[in-house]
């Protein structure tokens, strides 16, 4: 008998005694969590067992064919838990992470800003010291799940006089705070995921610093290299950006989910290929069609490319405890197999494919999947700049003219618009 296999049956045997749909979410995600198997990979006694990437799926399809509901899923599982796992303090880590693994806290992303986007090193927010704490004044925008978040991650700039990539600091901040002014932004599908957020004088203690104070910029790099990575030990199959209702039965809350999901959430939690699936059902252009088959197979060529190179990325993962610059090209590869994936079931669906809402086949379940692609080549880092990441850090291509002169200019001297 393989681990592999030991762990399979360990992991099925107790979701087989301790899963109960009639159970609380909350009290659901606790028991989880105490198990260990809300994120296997994760270290023991903070949400996992430290197993490995294989001994994970394994876990994951013993839940599975239980039927049980998984762990909660977002910024705070995705990008802070393993910033924090990977270059936060121990007491960072003790104070925060077991609030992410149950599902109590849940946090949001704070970096783009309305002038700062693809260029985010050149970011205006400004966080002052002030004895024990740091003063934060600016804006932050697209901030996917900020209107209920307990907490963001945030950088801002602590130095303008240097330049614009050394000047910035990684802050852990309380958005529930006086000075925290959180504004939805209403989506083309009728969603309000993101957020424009707004500090005026808002406070966040030194002790939830993270890094030294103007080495924010590479803790940044590190929260953005696992938000482009694919095999995020963080990343689950429940909505992604969702406000849960902790008291709900885990049964209903599931439903109402999968119900209410948006694009995001879709895209997020993995469901792409499922709600694929319903379209591809519901199509006058099944599968049996010759040209339907052929780009099918593409597209499964697509899918499997990936799932190989995000393998490679895991063994550096492993070699160096964070993924590497290749995972641009991962970003990259996903966005336009979301745009293929797209148009292909668009295709399948014929003429309901112009529909909308409750008259679209499932509710216009792969709708509003499709309706959320064109986001996935800006969410996360642009198809342009990854390109250029790709190019500079992978292929060791030439950088840009003028970077040399932008990385050693102060940044108060550069021109902005």
């Amino acid at each position: 008998m393989t681990d592999i296999t030991a762990i399979e049956r360990e992991a099925t045997q107790w979701f087989e005694t301790n899963w109960d749909a009639a159970m609380p979410l909350g009290e659901w995600w606790r028991v989880l969590a105490e198990s260990g198997f809300a994120f296997p990979q994760w270290p023991e006694g903070l949400g996992g067992r430290g197993l490995s990437g294989g001994e994970a799926k394994a876990v994951l399809r013993a839940r599975r064919s239980v039927g049980a509901y998984g762990p909660p899923n977002g910024v705070a599982t995705f990008l802070v838990a393993p910033t924090l796992l990977t270059m936060g303090s121990p007491e960072q880590r003790q104070r925060y992470l077991p609030g992410i693994v149950d599902g109590t806290t849940p946090w949001c992303q704070l970096f783009s800003e309305p002038t700062a986007g693809s260029d985010m090193a050149a970011l205006g927010t400004r966080a002052v010291r002030d004895g024990d704490e740091w003063v934060v004044d600016g804006q932050k925008v697209w901030n996917s799940g900020a209107h209920y978040a307990h907490f963001g991650i945030l950088i801002a700039r602590t130095d303008p006089e240097a330049p614009k990539h050394r000047g910035v600091t990684y802050f852990l901040i309380d958005m529930r705070q006086p000075g925290v002014d959180v504004r939805p932004l209403r989506e083309m599908t009728g969603d309000a995921a993101f957020n424009e957020v707004f500090f005026d004088e808002a406070r966040v203690h030194d002790d939830d610093r993270v890094g030294d104070d103007g080495d924010g910029w590479r803790v940044a790099m590190t929260t953005l290299s696992f938000e482009r990575d694919p095999g995020n030990a963080g990343l689950g199959d429940t909505a992604a950006f969702y406000q849960a209702d902790l008291a709900m039965p885990v049964g209903e809350h599931a439903a109402a989910e999968k119900a209410a999901a948006d694009g995001f959430s879709i895209t997020m939690s993995g469901r792409s290929g499922e709600v694929f699936a319903g379209a591809l059902a519901h199509g006058s252009k099944d599968s049996a069609d010759p040209t339907m088959r052929d780009r099918l197979t593409r597209l499964h060529i697509d899918r499997t490319v990936i799932g190989l190179t995000g393998r490679r990325g895991a063994a550096n993962m492993k070699a160096t405890g964070q993924p590497g610059p290749e995972v641009a090209g991962l970003k990259v590869a996903g966005t336009e197999t979301g745009r293929n994936t797209r148009d292909l079931g668009f295709e399948a669906l014929g003429a309901a494919g112009m529909l909308w809402g409750d008259d679209a086949p499932d509710g216009g379940l792969f709708h509003r999947f499709a309706m959320f692609t064109p986001a996935q080549s800006i969410a996360g880092g642009t198809d342009e700049v990854l390109r250029n990441s790709i190019g500079e850090r992978v292929l060791g291509l030439p950088r840009e003219p003028d970077e040399a002169e932008r990385r050693t200019t102060p940044w108060n001297e550069l021109r902005r618009s």
